[in-house]
C-alpha cells in the first residue's frame, strides 16, 4: 500500500552525511572477516580490495579471504580508504572507522534471478523549465529473498522511457550513499537496463530525464516489471489526466510532498502499457517537514552499514510518507535551479568523500564526551528524529566543508548543461578535492595537538573515477 511515504527518502543522505563517524584510518596492518549470510558461514576465496577515495576510488591492494572468511591488508597511509569485497561477482563496501583494526563484512550468494524481488514503487516526480519536462523517476526495488540472497547478473533491470526522453543522469541508491549507475540501451526504443547488484533489502534507481513540452502533453509508460504502486507528483498548477491502462486515483496533499498533487494507480501487472496526461505549467515546491530544517528524519546508519550487513527487514520500518521518493530539498525556497531539490542525487558517487569529510570534520575531540554537541554521536544538525541542540560556534571547517557541497553541487550542474567543458571540469573538481583534502589534515592535526602542517599531497590531480 502507498502509504505515508513509501519510498525511503534518499535525500536524508544529508542527516547521514553530518553523522557519520571518521572514515580516515591510520596506516597499518588491517584485519578483517567476511561472512556468507546466505549460508551463515564464513566466505572464503573472496577478493578484498583497499579503495583510496582521494584519487577516485583507486584501487591500492588485493588480497583474499582464507577459508575462514578472514583477511589482512597493510594500509599504505592514512588517507581516506573503503574496503571492497567482491563475492559472486556482486561488490560490498566497508568503511574503515577511526582507530578500528579490525572490520566485519557481510556478502551474499548471486543468482540472475532471485524469488522474492520485487518493484514496491515507481514514482515520477514531474515540473515544467521552459519548453520541456524535466523528470526524476525513482524506482523502489525491495529484495526480501529467503535465504537471502543478491540478484545480479547479465540480464540487469529492465524499464522504459517515455519517447524522445534526455537522460540527464542515472544513480542508484543503497545504504543511503548514492553512487553511479549507468542505464544502458538493450535494443529497442527507449529500453534501458541497470546492470546493478540489488541486495536483500531495499535499492533505488534513480532517472533524471527531460521530454519536449509545449504545454500539454500526454506521457505513454511502458511498465517492465510488475509494480505495486505507481505514482505521479505534479506541481498544484498542473492539470492531470489518466490516460488508457490505469485508473490513477488522486492522494490527499500535505506538507510532507510538498503540497504536491500525488496520484497514484496500484497493482500494474508487468509487461503493461499505461499512460496519462498533463497540461499547465509549474514547478514542485519543497518537500518534507518544516522549512529549515535538516532533511533527515532516519537515525544515522550503524557504522559498517555500507557493507551491506544491515538486516534486510529494516527497509520494511522506513519512514514511508506520500511522495518521499526523493525526501526533503535542500534549497528551501526551489528557486536555485530546477535541480537543486535532487542535489545529493545529482552528485553521485563523489558525495562519498563529501561523507567522510563531514565526519571528520564534525566528531568531538579526542578526550571529549561523545554525547556533546558536534559529535558523530550526537550532530548539530536538526532532523525529525534528532532535534536540534544548542551548539558551540560553527567552525572554519565546517563553513568550508558547507561552501564545498554548493560548489561540487554547481559543479556538476554546470557539467550536466554543458556550460563547461570536460577538462574544466575536472581541473575544478582536483581543485575542490585538493581544497578538502587540506581541510581534512589541518582539522586532523588540530585534534590531535599538532600544529598546522603544509599538506603536501594536497595539490590538485586529476581524478581517475567518475564523480
Amino acid at each position: 500500500m502507498y502509504g505515508p511515504g513509501r519510498i525511503t527518502p534518499s535525500l536524508r543522505l544529508l542527516a547521514l552525511l553530518l553523522s557519520l563517524p571518521l572514515l580516515a584510518h591510520a596506516s597499518g596492518p588491517v584485519t578483517g572477516n567476511v561472512t556468507n549470510r546466505t549460508v551463515g558461514k564464513p566466505s572464503a576465496g573472496d577478493t578484498v580490495t583497499l579503495l583510496k577515495l582521494t584519487t577516485g576510488m583507486e584501487e591500492v591492494i588485493s588480497t583474499t579471504t582464507d577459508a575462514h572468511g578472514h583477511f589482512k591488508l597493510d594500509v599504505p597511509d592514512d588517507a581516506m580508504h573503503l574496503i571492497r569485497v567482491t563475492h559472486d561477482k556482486a561488490s560490498y563496501f566497508a568503511p574503515l572507522q577511526p582507530t578500528t583494526h579490525d572490520v566485519t563484512v557481510d556478502v551474499y550468494d548471486a543468482a540472475p534471478v532471485v524469488a522474492g524481488v520485487s518493484t514496491t514503487v515507481q514514482e515520477l516526480h514531474v515540473e515544467t523549465s521552459a519548453d520541456k519536462l524535466q523528470v526524476v523517476e525513482v524506482i523502489q526495488v525491495t529484495n526480501q529473498s529467503q535465504p537471502a540472497k543478491t540478484q545480479f547478473g547479465p540480464k540487469g533491470y529492465d524499464f522504459y522511457l517515455p519517447p524522445n526522453a534526455h537522460i540527464v543522469r542515472t544513480v542508484a541508491m543503497r545504504d543511503q550513499l548514492p553512487v553511479p549507475a549507468t542505464a544502458t540501451p538493450v535494443g529497442d526504443a527507449n529500453h534501458y537496463t541497470f546492470i546493478f547488484p540489488i541486495r536483500p533489502g531495499e535499492t533505488q534507481f534513480g532517472i533524471f530525464y527531460d521530454l519536449p513540452y509545449n504545454g500539454k502533453a500526454e506521457i505513454p509508460l511502458h511498465i517492465v516489471q510488475p509494480v505495486a504502486t505507481l505514482a505521479v507528483l505534479l506541481p498544484p498548477s498542473v492539470t492531470f489526466k489518466s490516460g488508457r491502462g490505469a485508473n490513477f486515483a488522486q492522494q490527499a496533499a500535505s506538507a510532507d510532498n510538498g503540497n504536491a498533487q500525488t496520484w497514484t494507480a496500484t497493482q500494474i501487472a508487468g509487461d503493461s502499457t499505461l499512460s496519462f496526461s498533463i497540461s499547465g505549467t509549474g514547478s514542485l515546491q519543497p518537500q518534507g517537514p518544516a522549512q529549515g530544517s535538516t532533511p533527515g528524519g532516519g537515525a544515522p546508519a550503524e557504522a559498517g552499514a555500507p557493507s551491506g550487513g544491515a538486516d534486510p527487514g529494516q527497509a520494511a520500518t522506513a519512514d514511508t510518507r506520500p511522495g518521499g521518493g526523493l525526501g526533503n530539498p535542500l534549497d528551501p525556497n526551489g528557486d536555485r535551479d530546477p535541480w537543486g531539490k535532487y542535489k545529493w542525487f545529482i552528485l553521485g558517487g563523489f558525495v562519498l568523500l563529501l561523507a567522510i569529510g563531514a565526519g571528520f570534520m564534525l566528531r568531538a575531540p579526542s578526550g571529549t564526551d561523545g554525547a556533546q554537541a558536534g559529535s558523530a554521536q550526537n550532530p548539530v544538525y536538526a532532523s525529525p528524529l534528532q532535534p536540534h541542540r544548542p551548539a558551540a560556534p560553527i567552525s572554519s571547517d565546517q563553513h568550508i566543508l558547507s561552501a564545498m557541497k554548493e560548489e561540487l553541487f554547481a559543479l556538476e550542474t554546470e557539467r550536466l548543461q554543458k556550460h563547461i567543458s570536460e577538462d574544466e571540469y575536472l581541473e575544478h573538481k582536483a581543485a575542490l578535492e585538493a581544497v578538502l583534502r587540506r581541510a581534512l589534515n589541518r582539522s586532523s592535526n588540530a585534534a590531535a595537538g599538532q600544529p598546522d602542517k603544509a599538506d603536501k599531497s594536497s595539490g590538485p590531480t586529476t581524478p581517475t573515477g567518475a564523480a
